[in-house]
């Protein structure tokens, strides 16, 4: 019996205008019969956000369908399956932003405060939602105003257009404040991450796939073995061991998302020597087995291994 056919999926990718964060999908051309002759997901490489003004249908967000209406914003983070239906004979006016969360934030935020700003990508990214405009009005008129700045082109609209695009995201990550999420994030003292202590988060992030030992990080850090403990542990509220063990973990939640390797492998790519301590340390940050926590809904990029995808340059 030959190999079940996957289902298509379509990749929709933009290319950012130079020296912009922002694409602006904006005017009459977006006020049509949404999903016409389409009956497929599709995903971007980049966080979008909609803004309805009129119409009504079905908007399908990962295995979620919803209806949606006029005075609606959605938004839907990148590699998020969706696709928005019109009800028949109908037609919707919806404009789009697609932004560049990742770098935009890292260059604004600057490289001393690296762990919030993963932090505040990982929750921007962590769902997608479709919303009423009363439930949410700051929201939805941060939306409002980016869009009428990019239609407008005024000058110095682009210094503008980033500085209500910083609002809004801001906004978006106190929305998606993660209660219940897999594993807890330590957080940095803001702006008292000694330079010492910086070094080695560095080091960390390059070389966790390594064996590395705590002594070495001292070294790297220019501090004895027993200062350089008790100085991460103070600033970081975890020890060395316990916070490379995180980012190792971190790092093989995103192979388990977006990827079908065998744990075993994953295991040995995040630098664990053994799977019976990687399934331990796992388990321990997140709750859930690799394979337990592989398989939970929400693992959203996991879902796109199950479909046939092929790419198609934007709208």
């Amino acid at each position: 019996m030959g190999k079940r056919k996957k289902p298509k999926m379509e990749f929709r990718y933009y290319k950012m205008p130079e020296g912009s964060p922002i694409l602006a999908l904006l005017g009459e051309k977006w006020l049509q019969s949404y999903g016409r002759d389409v009956d497929y997901l599709h995903f971007h490489n980049f966080l979008e956000i909609g803004y309805c003004y009129g119409g009504q249908g079905d908007m399908v967000l990962g295995e979620q369908n919803l209806r949606f209406k006029g005075n609606q914003y959605s938004v839907i983070p990148r590699n998020y399956p969706h696709t928005t239906n019109s009800d028949p004979g109908t037609v919707s006016q919806w404009e789009y932003l697609f932004v560049d969360v990742e770098n935009f934030l890292r260059e604004h935020n600057g490289g001393g405060a690296a762990m919030r700003t993963e932090r505040m990508i990982q929750r921007i990214n962590s769902r997608a939602v479709l919303v009423n405009v009363k439930e949410s009005p700051r929201i939805a008129r941060l939306i409002r105003q980016l869009l009428d700045i990019m239609r407008e082109t005024k000058e110095y609209y682009l210094e503008e257009a980033k500085g209500i695009l910083v609002a809004l995201l801001i906004n978006l990550v106190r929305e998606n404040d993660l209660e219940d999420q897999e594993y807890e994030e330590h957080k940095e003292l803001e702006g008292n991450v000694t330079i010492p202590i910086s070094r080695a988060l560095d080091y960390i992030t390059l070389h966790y796939m390594e064996p590395l030992k705590v002594g070495e990080l001292a070294d790297w850090s220019h501090m004895s073995e027993t200062h350089f403990r008790r100085t991460f542990s103070a600033y970081m509220k975890i020890s060395p061991l316990e916070y490379i063990n995180l980012v190792r973990v971190r790092t093989a939640c995103e192979y388990l998302k977006k990827t079908d390797v065998p744990v075993s492998d994953i295991a040995h790519k995040c630098g664990f020597t053994t799977l019976s301590t990687f399934n331990r340390n796992f388990k321990q940050i997140t709750g859930y087995t690799p394979h337990e926590w592989r398989k939970r809904p929400e693992n959203f990029e996991q879902q796109l291994l199950k479909f046939q995808i092929h790419s198609e340059a934007g709208w």
